[in-house]
């Protein structure tokens, strides 16, 4: 940094980096510290460059044929140049010493005003209509919060059902500004769904997701860009069908046909320790994928696995629990003491292990998948007598009253474990 007296403060002078050089006609800078006190005027100078940099950035963007950047970037250069940006309307309403000082704050090279400084700081960059795909792209950055903890994978499958869900609405209605909808929209949307549904292509229950996840990017993006629009998406929804759960293994199938000798060894390692991992557990397969080295904890008095937000977001706070080891489980888990790098935060263990099934008749139903195993464990635990509360926090579910006391000790959870475990 170059600090000089110019006058009687003290200056920071600097050449202009060549990145801005087409925006800023200047070879050299001198940005006034408004001190005459060195050390004041040395403290000062890396944030007075760093207001300079976002300025010379804000006006970059304003450059932009992206009518969002422009906004943004007027926005941006306003709050550098120390002013709130406001449309011209509300610039032409302040007091005339206000308007006086904004422009006087307008830079001018050769008694010229430069033109993005003065759109900034006079509010004439107008705001941008968004529409239903460019809110989509302002939705993943103002949704931040509900993103936290997840892994890549969660990410994904997080993500898709909401581009899925606008690019539905845009083919069916087209990319419309989301101040111009209008309750007919809406309503060719759903009768699009219903069409769907009377054909047998869709459940009713899919179509509801649709529709939820179309408005939860419509009313975030109104919400937070506080656009104060008064969106059509009121009584939308679909009634919805029984819905349908996988049945569960019964102990004589998991017991001489999952369990009969050498029936999954045609199923790679990992997958086939997940699959016996959960039959006395009753983890979700991506839970039991998750699992590390850390949380697969064998070397102690009761042998257990900890489902924790380790590179993943829990389903719930509930979620987070301790689970013991008994019978196969335990076994499977001793030939991977390092967990399952294969399937860890990918979405693709279910689908390997329920092609195997099938493929091989190992399915006691149609309906049936490797997730009823857990459904299988809850009726064993139910068959058994173990109290509800144990069960809950076994599974990972909330509890329907108030959780009182710790609950019960690992120690006991694995007795009780045991006594039904294969």
């Amino acid at each position: 940094m170059s600090i000089a007296k110019r006058g009687r403060l003290f200056h920071l002078r600097r050449r202009v980096p060549r990145r801005y050089r087409r925006i800023e006609p200047r070879e050299t800078v001198w940005i006034s510290l408004h001190t005459d006190s060195e050390t004041i005027a040395r403290s000062k100078a890396d944030r007075a460059w760093s207001q300079m940099i976002e300025a010379w950035e804000a006006r970059l963007a304003g450059n932009s044929e992206d009518a969002e950047a422009r906004y943004e970037a007027a926005r941006d250069l306003a709050r550098a140049r120390g002013f709130r940006y406001l449309d011209a309307g509300a610039v032409a309403k302040l007091p005339v010493e206000e308007v006086v000082e904004r422009v006087e704050a307008i830079p001018a090279p050769a008694k010229q005003p430069d033109a993005i400084e003065a759109a900034a700081l006079l509010g004439t960059v107008p705001e941008p209509r968004i529409t239903v795909t460019k809110a989509l792209e302002l939705y993943w950055g103002l949704a931040k919060e509900k993103t936290l903890g997840k892994s890549e994978d969660q990410l994904r499958r997080w993500e898709a059902p909401r581009k899925k869900a606008i690019k539905n609405f845009v083919a069916v209605v087209g990319n419309k500004e989301i101040a111009n909808i209008t309750r007919d929209d809406m309503l060719d949307f759903r009768q699009h769904w219903l069409d769907r549904i009377e054909a047998g292509e869709v459940t009713a229950n899919s179509a509801n997701k649709d529709l939820i996840h179309l408005g939860d990017v419509l009313k975030t993006v109104t919400t937070m860009k506080r656009l104060g629009l008064s969106l059509p998406l009121g009584e939308l929804s679909f009634k919805e069908g029984e819905k349908q759960t996988r049945p569960p293994f019964s102990e004589d199938w998991i017991r001489t046909r999952l369990l009969a000798p050498g029936t999954l060894d045609g199923l790679n390692g990992q997958a086939r320790a997940l699959l016996l991992g959960m039959i006395n557990t009753g983890y979700r397969p991506s839970e039991g994928a998750a699992l590390t080295a850390e949380t697969i904890r064998l070397d102690c008095d009761v042998p257990h696995i900890s489902i924790e937000p380790e590179g993943r977001q829990l389903k719930s706070h509930y979620a987070r629990r301790v689970i013991p080891l008994t019978g196969v489980s335990l076994e499977a888990f001793k030939q991977y003491p390092q967990g399952f790098p294969r399937y860890r935060n990918r979405a693709t263990l279910s689908a390997v292990v329920n092609k195997f099934l099938r493929a091989n008749g190992l399915l006691e139903t149609p309906r049936h998948s490797m997730y009823s195993l857990r459904h299988a464990f809850e009726d064993r635990m139910l068959a058994a007598g173990i109290d509800d509360r144990i069960r809950r926090d076994l599974f990972g579910h909330r509890l329907d009253r108030e959780r009182y006391g710790k609950g019960a000790s690992l120690e006991h959870v694995a007795e009780l474990v045991a006594r039904i475990a294969f």
